[in-house]
């Protein structure tokens, strides 16, 4: 996909982002499946704002892959751990949030980027291919949020973001992520109210067709289908991983102190094309990419040869 000249990033390395210089500084940040994709990407900007950031995902290599990054990347920070845990095991969640505590001496927020699916009709979906997509989106988002509030946030409070993803509408092709990830939404909204007296908030972003790692994990047809879906978006391309980690480095931040139970759609106003209207070939769409590591998933590079 071709990046646009505005939002091009010349510098060798750092994290372009948007918001202040230490803005996270002294604070203990928590990315589920900050391995690979969306969530090394949010990794990496809040790394240069001055978080310590706890890796969580269940690849040890990944994580020690990311955290090298980070050690390089953002020298001004540093502590940055690693933590190989699977996610649906509620011990192992118990037992991992206990040792960033024990390890960082704190937890003032968690970003539950951590999930996967595969596509398929729901007809052709058995049982332990629903629980597991179930298990790893909801139940998984569900361990971390209630550890991380029980053992810490409960008694000095914190963020939660939660990733859900292009549902509204249905899900059709990924129901059993889609069914899952409307679970994510109504636990946001949900936990919001419930732990807002611990000054605990709890807020979720939506991805649409964000142009990241994860478009690679699918076999070719699906990747063929993936490659004409920029024609369905107003903005008429995809997004950025840093569109989407801005999103939720935002309901992190102290900016957001007066949001909770919100979603933010990052998802160039997919939600919103009418079959009714035509979408016109965009003229000045502008994409913003503040992560020098970033490299388009081969799906989409397969679509300029």
């Amino acid at each position: 996909m071709p990046i646009a000249s505005s939002g091009a990033v010349t510098q060798s390395s750092g994290y372009r982002s948007v918001f202040r210089d230490g803005l996270f500084a002294g604070q203990v940040i928590i990315v589920t499946g900050g391995g690979s994709g969306l969530g090394r990407c949010t990794a990496h900007e809040l790394a240069s704002l001055g978080a310590t950031v706890a890796l969580i995902g269940r690849s040890e290599e990944k994580l020690r892959a990311v955290q090298s990054e980070l050690n390089a990347d953002h020298p001004q920070t540093g502590g940055h751990r690693t933590f190989p845990c699977d996610i649906r095991n509620e011990q192992q969640v118990r037992e991992t949030i206990a040792s960033v505590i024990r390890e960082l001496g704190r937890i003032n927020g968690l970003f539950n980027c951590a999930g996967g699916q595969f596509p398929a009709k729901l007809e052709k979906i058995s049982l332990n291919g629903w629980d597991a997509v179930v298990r790893n989106n909801l139940h998984g988002t569900f361990l971390m949020s209630r550890e991380c509030y029980t053992q810490w946030m409960q008694n000095h409070g914190g963020a939660i973001v939660n990733m859900l993803a292009d549902i509204w509408g249905g899900m059709p092709g990924m129901g059993h992520s889609g069914a899952a990830r409307a679970g994510v939404w109504n636990l946001t909204e949900s936990a919001a109210c419930e732990w807002g007296h611990s000054g605990v908030r709890v807020n979720a972003v939506a991805p649409g067709w964000i142009a990241s790692a994860g478009m690679d994990s699918y076999d070719e047809d699906y990747r063929t289908l993936l490659r004409s879906l920029k024609r369905k978006v107003p903005l008429q391309r995809f997004g950025t991983e840093s569109e989407l980690a801005s999103a939720a480095v935002f309901l992190l931040s102290e900016a957001s102190a007066f949001i909770n139970g919100t979603v933010i759609r990052v998802d160039g106003g997919v939600p919103n094309a009418r079959h009714s209207w035509p979408l016109p070939v965009a003229e000045r769409t502008v994409e913003y990419n503040g992560f020098p590591r970033y490299e388009p998933p081969t799906a989409l590079k397969e679509e300029t040869r």
